[in-house]
């Protein structure tokens, strides 16, 4: 009962409001301010491409659309939508997307880890010649000749084998795991663990943010690309790409404008024009990636301070 009542008596202790000077108030706003424009910046080209995507074609070319479109259409969209070989091709961009970064991820993630190791005999000789590869190459022709004898050419797996080993990607994952403390492994290396168990009970964990990163860079490459297409799989459309279909529709648009070969019917070609269908397709073709980020965002940032902290 009497500590109760003293504690009653006790004055409460109010927090101290710290009074922030006019040079942090100045900093604050200008700082929001600049952060503001940054966004506006950044997103206005996105938003911009959006709505003519969504205007009038014809409608487009008289100019002043900036944020929302003035003439309201889904024309630009089914005219890119009809393309022949377009759903192929997006089931092959998807297929070399998913597999090629599930490949790309293992391979690199087992070379890194093998080289990373202290161990490891002339890992410095094996990182130096590795770097060397990423300056220099054979060449168009000789890699082209190399494919077709290993016997890539007009299949499917020319897109996932070549880009299994990546250089960078695989340094980029070498140099987060060396950051890794090493006792870690000794301690389950004395319970008994192997170099196999090592990896994917203690590493892999540890390295999900470079995985991520690794992921994004990987996806992104293999989604956007579309001139292996051309050049190894021309004459098969069963192997052509999203990527490859949009490349011909834009280049049919703009060489030849929007007639009615490329559009479906006259009225179609009346509404759509060359840099409608481009905005279309230029919105097709980053949404995929776009819709991905926000899932890898997290990792992705920690996997871009790589080597920013040195202890």
């Amino acid at each position: 009962m009497d500590s109760k009542m003293r504690r009653e008596k006790e004055p409460t202790v109010k927090p101290k409001k710290f009074k922030r000077s006019a040079g942090d108030v100045a900093f604050t706003t200008l700082n929001t301010l600049f952060m503001v424009c940054f966004v506006v910046i950044t997103l206005y080209p996105v938003l911009n491409t959006l709505a003519i995507s969504l205007n009038d074609g014809t409608d487009a070319l008289r100019g002043g659309i900036y944020l929302f479109p003035r003439k309201f259409t889904w024309k630009n969209y089914q005219t890119v939508l009809v393309k022949d070989n377009l759903v192929t091709g997006a089931y092959i961009s998807v297929a070399r997307t998913v597999l090629g970064t599930l490949t790309a991820l293992v391979t690199n993630a087992l070379l890194a880890f093998i080289v990373s190791r202290k161990r490891f005999l002339f890992k410095s000789q094996l990182s130096l010649f590795w770097v060397i590869t990423m300056y220099v190459n054979g060449g168009m022709i000789p890699v082209f000749l190399l494919y077709k004898n290993l016997h890539l050419t007009n299949t499917f797996w020319v897109y996932i084998v070549p880009g299994m080993i990546s250089a960078f990607n695989m340094l980029v994952m070498r140099t987060y795991m060396t950051g890794i403390p090493d006792s870690l492994e000794e301690s389950a290396q004395l319970d008994g663990a192997g170099y196999m168990t090592i990896f994917v009970k203690i590493i892999s964990p540890l390295c999900k943010p470079v995985y991520a990163t690794v992921a994004l860079f990987v996806a992104v490459g293999q989604w956007n690309s579309w001139f292996d297409a051309m050049l190894y799989n021309r004459m098969h459309s069963e192997y052509t790409t999203l990527q490859y279909e949009l490349m011909k529709l834009l280049s049919s648009v703009t060489n030849q404008g929007a007639n009615a070969d490329t559009m479906k019917n006259a009225s179609a070609a009346a509404a759509v024009t060359p840099t409608s269908v481009r905005a279309a397709a230029t919105i097709l073709t980053m949404l995929p990636i776009v819709c991905l980020y926000p899932f890898l965002q997290r990792y992705f940032i920690a996997g871009l301070t790589i080597g920013g902290v040195k202890e």
